[in-house]
């Protein structure tokens, strides 16, 4: 009896499980577009679709919806068919084997009142049964795919899940925002009715306004501000009035209005249901831009110009204006003629890329070193300008336009010459004289070749350009590019010795102390003098050797490399400061110093000397001999082009550049006219021979680095030198000048060349011999240091030598401090020496 039971609730459950399936399976399948349309209304509604929409159509929506919605219903309501506990059963039954359920309800057809028919029947019930226990309830079918073949059930679940989140859905429970939308319907059916808008500028970030709902009397409206009035119904029943706008005679009855708000004053809508607003102008300022000081130049010649701009939303855009102050122009020399007629520079402001623009402190920075207008007066306006398109200007700035600026004089005439050019055509014909003019003495005025033919490549150029209608723009151009990188080639030069670029750096920073430049200025010369003193110092370190002549009393000068840019950090802040003058007498000090600078690097100077020494000064003393033979030769060559090519170079009585005093002399002395500016052409090719021949014997003396690569590198390019030279003693026989000039050249930057090799051999066995000597434990000279201490060899702490057999070591401190306490009596030394010789004395 329990187990008849137990299987009956089993089978029980099984069915009502079955039957709840059927239920949501027919429910699904009848009403899914009564919740799809009903999801879709609710998430409209909760992101305010009845707020956007006009009355009539927010109407319209709202029965449309309800008219759906009865649809659905009507349609899934018709397309539902109850379920029943017999569908529930053929369901289950069809799951199981055996259909159980229907062979429960079977009877015996054939052979009831046998027994053994009776025993199978029982038998088959009795497995029924056992399948009866294991029946479950089987689920409804869910799936709606076949019948919603667009997907729209997945797109209304997802509008109300995004309005749960992002929307106010509590609105959709306010049933008189309907009853509101039905009224306005019903309303523009029954009789006039209106609506009004405000929409704020969009960079003001402010809001929509809809004053059908605003209840407020009062409102402020940022100036700009667009509204809009629609009305419904009858015309002229309704009607505006406003005084916010700049309309000129308005019809107050147009049933579409749009004004913009430009002042304070009051919109009124009159007829039914009118609403008046007082509304108050939130003016939109101008924006303003203020320049921060004067243009300061930075390093290369940068023009950079602070600005602030600020405006009470955002600055949307600015520029700058260059104009020339002619009126401030010092009108001499080449400025003299009016210049060319040239528009205003304009540039755009740099503005943020991101973030805020009602405030903005930037700076603009251009190069304008080549412009015509570099270092002379201009004027600076900047302009900004906001959203709505009001525009603020800033003062006018008379200020110097700045550029690079050239220190080297010859440097500084040919930026004077470019400038003359640009300023005008007209003073081509000038300019062209001036590089004349200095074309006449060209040897004194250059330093290297290549810039000085480079100047008579440009003045040959200049003279080619010029035509009976002046100078064109194209060759005018072509013209000041060519002095520009000529101008850069002067100032900075192309110079490999580092001397040399130390004397250049050193004429550049003495030139701007004179003509008072700017801090940029002085800092960028001081680092190009920090560097050139870095390589000098670097060379006196790698070739040892004396310079100038010896102090009395055999006094040797040792200085370090921080006590010189010591003194250069004073020399440069005693320049920003503008103490001009004790900063020129610490330059003139320094100079000095330079020039009796001895360096004690490595071993000292009664050592061996290196090999192939004598033959590296021999070269230089070669190289600067080739140097003076091509001066004359250039000299030469100008004489033969003054001169037509007559009279091989012979000077002219009462030539320019020489006194008749001078020629006096020269006549009275006997000096054959040749000789004037290195000679003729047949003593030029001698002692070009000569030179040759030297420098073949200079070859046969030991070099450095014999059987390396370097050393046959500086002999190659010796043999190289060599036969440039001879072929330029042959074209000086045959007259050539010019020939012979370009394989003077050529000789030189294979010296050059040969010098390079030398250094690095040299300094190849140098390196190999403090190796050899660090190896070494024996002599006086290779195992002590610059300060005759002994060096440590292998590692090992202390010495085996006898450190008191050597009576002279106390005569040498006895000396050292009787030559310190001297030097401590000499008040004329620095202060800062002094103290230091005081203190050297307090401890010893």
């Amino acid at each position: 009896m329990a187990k008849t039971q137990g299987k009956t609730t089993t089978l029980d459950r099984a069915l009502r499980g079955t039957l709840l399936g059927l239920w949501a399976e027919r429910l699904a399948r009848a009403f899914w577009p009564f919740v799809t349309v009903a999801l879709l209304l609710w998430a409209a509604l909760a992101f305010g679709v009845q707020d956007v929409l006009p009355a009539a159509w927010a109407a319209g929506f709202a029965l449309g919806g309800l008219a759906a919605l009865l649809a659905c219903l009507v349609w899934g309501a018709w397309r539902f068919p109850v379920p029943a506990s017999a569908d529930a059963a053929r369901r289950l039954d069809q799951t199981l084997p055996g259909r159980p359920l229907t062979a429960m309800a079977d009877e015996v057809a054939v052979g009831s009142e046998d027994a053994g028919t009776q025993a199978l029947w029982a038998a088959h019930l009795a497995r029924v049964s056992r399948i009866l226990e294991q029946a479950r309830a089987v689920p409804g079918d869910l799936r709606l795919a076949r019948f919603d073949r667009f997907g729209l059930r997945y797109i209304a679940a997802t509008a109300a899940a995004v309005a749960v989140l992002f929307a106010a859905p509590a609105r959709v429970t306010d049933l008189g925002e309907l009853a509101q939308l039905s009224g306005r319907a019903e309303a523009i059916a029954l009789g006039p009715s209106w609506e009004a808008w405000v929409q704020p500028p969009d960079y003001t970030g402010r809001p929509s306004l809809y004053l059908n709902e605003v209840d407020r009397p009062t409102l402020q409206l940022p100036e700009g501000s667009l509204v809009t009035v629609r009305f419904y119904g009858q015309p002229g029943i309704m009607s505006v009035v406003e005084s916010v706008s700049d309309r000129t005679d308005p019809d107050p009855t147009t049933m579409a209005q749009d004004f913009t708000i430009e002042a304070s004053g009051r919109i009124s809508v009159r007829g039914p249901a009118g609403r008046d607003w007082e509304i108050t102008a939130l003016s939109d300022a101008a924006p303003n831009v203020t320049l921060a000081g004067a243009p300061v130049r930075e390093r290369g010649g940068l023009m950079r110009q602070d600005f602030t701009a600020t405006d009470d939303y955002a600055v949307t855009g600015g520029q700058i204006r260059v104009a020339l102050d002619l009126a401030e122009v010092d009108r001499r020399f080449g400025l003299a003629i009016a210049p060319e007629p040239r528009a205003d520079l304009e540039f755009v402001l740099p503005l943020p890329a991101s973030g805020a623009r009602d405030q903005i402190e930037d700076a603009f920075i251009e190069d304008f070193s080549q412009h015509p207008w570099a270092n002379l007066p201009v004027v600076l306006t900047m302009t900004v300008e906001d959203a709505r398109g009001q525009t603020g200007q800033s003062a006018e700035a008379h200020v110097i336009l700045p550029g690079r600026r050239f220190f080297d004089p010859m440097a500084a005439a040919v930026i004077e010459l470019r400038r003359d050019l640009l300023w005008s055509p007209e003073n081509a014909t000038r300019s062209l004289q001036l590089m004349r003019a200095v074309s006449h003495r060209a040897e004194s005025a250059f330093r290297s070749t290549e810039a000085l033919a480079r100047f008579m490549d440009t003045r040959d150029l200049l003279h080619a350009s010029l035509t009976d209608g002046g100078l064109e723009a194209a060759a005018r151009d072509d013209l000041a590019q060519k002095l520009w990188d000529l101008a850069i080639l002067l100032e900075e030069g192309e110079l490999a010795d580092a001397r040399a670029r130390l004397e250049r750096a050193q004429e550049r920073l003495d030139e701007a102390m004179r003509n008072g430049a700017d801090p940029s200025e002085i800092q960028e010369l001081m680092d190009e003098m920090r560097e050139a003193m870095r390589d000098y110092m670097q060379q006196l370190a790698e070739q040892p050797r004396e310079r100038g002549e010896p102090q009395q009393g055999g006094e040797r000068m040792e200085v370090t490399q921080d006590q010189i840019q010591q003194l250069m950090d004073r020399i440069q802040e005693l320049m920003e400061e503008g103490r001009m003058d004790e900063a020129a007498e610490l330059m003139a000090q320094l100079n000095a110093l330079l020039e009796n600078l001895q360096v004690a690097e490595g071993q000292g100077g009664d050592g061996p000397p290196m090999p192939g020494g004598e033959a590296m000064e021999g070269l230089g003393e070669a190289l600067r001999e080739q140097q003076d033979l091509a001066d004359d030769t250039f000299g030469q060559l100008q004489e033969e082009f003054r001169d037509g090519g007559q009279g091989q170079g012979q000077p002219q009585p009462g030539q320019p550049g020489e006194s008749e005093e001078q020629q006096g002399q020269g006549q009275q002395e006997g000096d054959d006219p040749q000789q004037q500016d290195g000679g003729s052409a047949s003593d030029l090719a001698d002692r070009q021979r000569d030179l040759a021949e030297a420098l073949r014997q200079q070859q046969l003396q030991p070099l450095p680095g014999e059987g390396m690569p370097e050393g046959d590198a500086a002999l190659e390019a010796l043999e190289q030198a060599q036969r440039a030279m001879e072929d330029a003693a042959e074209a000086l026989e045959q007259g050539d000048s010019g020939a012979a000039l370009g394989r003077q050249a050529d000789a030189m930057e294979a010296m050059r060349e040969g010098l390079r090799a030398m250094n690095d051999a040299a300094t190849q066995d140098q390196r190999e011999q403090a190796q050899g000597d660090a190896a070494s434990e024996t002599g006086n000279g290779d195992g002590r240091d610059p300060l005759g201490r002994a060096r440590n060899q292998g590692g090992e702490v202390g010495t085996e030598q006898n450190m008191l057999a050597e009576n002279d070591v106390y005569e040498r401190a006895r000396d050292l401090l009787e030559e310190l306490r001297r030097r401590s009596a000499e008040l004329d030394r620095p202060e800062q020496e002094l103290d230091y010789l005081r203190r050297l004395l307090d401890r010893f």
